[in-house]
Parts: structure tokens; sequence; C-alpha cells
């Protein structure tokens, strides 16, 4: 079972000096934040429907990136890992997780592009 724990880091120097934690497993993505007040959010992996790499000037003068996941989740249709380093490979794992973990639990969504409809129930794809 792979795992990425990274901790979120300024800008500045690209230095660990914040309260926040991303953890990347096979099945979940968990971000934990606070020093006094605690916050975790978690997310399934199979929920996950799109990986995004961000990565600005300041963030690749110091090899930081941030990934931004597009999710089917209520609580956040969109999960940030800011300012981690190791960026691409989060999000390639990110990427191949969400995707087997769709396929496990079998919600893969495959969108069927130009078959035609057969509207009629005739048995013959019916023209538009």
């Amino acid at each position: 079972m792979a795992e990425f724990k990274e901790r979120k880091r300024w800008l500045f120097l690209g230095l660990p000096w914040t309260f926040t934690i991303y953890t990347v497993k096979d099945d979940m993505i968990t971000i934990d934040k606070g020093f006094l007040n605690k916050q975790q959010d978690d997310c399934y992996m199979y929920k996950v429907q799109d990986v995004e790499l961000i990565r600005s000037f300041w963030e690749r003068m110091v090899g930081l990136g941030t990934v931004r996941c597009f999710t089917g989740d209520t609580t956040d249709k969109e999960l940030q890992i800011k300012h981690v380093r190791h960026a691409k490979e989060i999000k390639d794992f990110i990427f191949d997780a969400s995707e087997k973990a769709r396929i496990k639990r079998r919600t893969v969504n495959m969108l069927d592009i130009g078959n035609g409809v057969n509207v009629d129930a005739d048995g013959m794809i019916d023209d538009n």
C-alpha cells in the first residue's frame, strides 16, 4: 500500500512551517489542518474525477506545486493539495489510484460517443 505524506509549505524558501498535513493513500485523501482548532477532511479515492497540477512561477522557483482534485464529494467538489514537494508524483499517483478504485468499486463512468441511439427499440440504430 503506497502512501504520500506531505506538509503544506510556505512559498518563501519552501519551508514546512504550516499546520496542514496531506496524506494520500490508495483508497483515500486526507487533509489535516490547524494547530489549536483541528479540522480533518477526507475524500475516497473513487470519488476523484480529475486531477490537475498547477505550478506557479514562485512554486517552480522553490520546487513546489499544487495538485487540484475535482471530486464527486459532497463537502468539497475541489480539493487542493497546496505547495507540496513531489507534486507531479502525487498527481500521477492520485490519477492512477482513483482509476483503480473506480474499477474496484465498479463505478467507472464510460461515455459512449458516436454510437447512435435506438429510439424505437427495433434493434436498428436510428438516424437523427
